[in-house]
């Protein structure tokens, strides 16, 4: 795979222009929904993510910080997507039992 060095000393674009941590695979938008999701700092989010340097994350979340309106952008894109997914897919079956036994609303 070949990468593309940024200014950001822990972050690289894919192929795909995807800005990711480098010697991994998560995506830096990975970080940010992780923190936006449950609330946590980074060192909870390095706590969560043993993998990952505290370098690596503040990294990430420079980036974000200098890239916000794309990578929300691209946040808002997955979001859609998952919800368009979720709907053509449905509730599972083991749902629908839960619900019929009245013990899901």
């Amino acid at each position: 795979m070949l990468y593309t060095a940024t200014d950001y000393k822990h972050i690289v674009l894919n192929e795909h222009q995807v800005p990711i941590l480098e010697g991994s695979t998560m995506k830096v938008i990975e970080i940010v929904m992780a923190q936006r999701a449950y609330g946590w700092t980074p060192e909870e989010i390095h706590i969560n993510h043993r993998n990952l340097s505290m370098g690596q994350i503040y990294g990430a979340l420079s980036y974000y910080w200098d890239h916000k309106p794309e990578l929300d952008a691209a946040i808002d894109a997955d979001l859609h997507a998952a919800k368009a997914m979720q709907a053509e897919v449905g509730e599972s079956p083991f749902v629908v039992r839960l619900k019929a036994q009245g013990l899901l609303t």
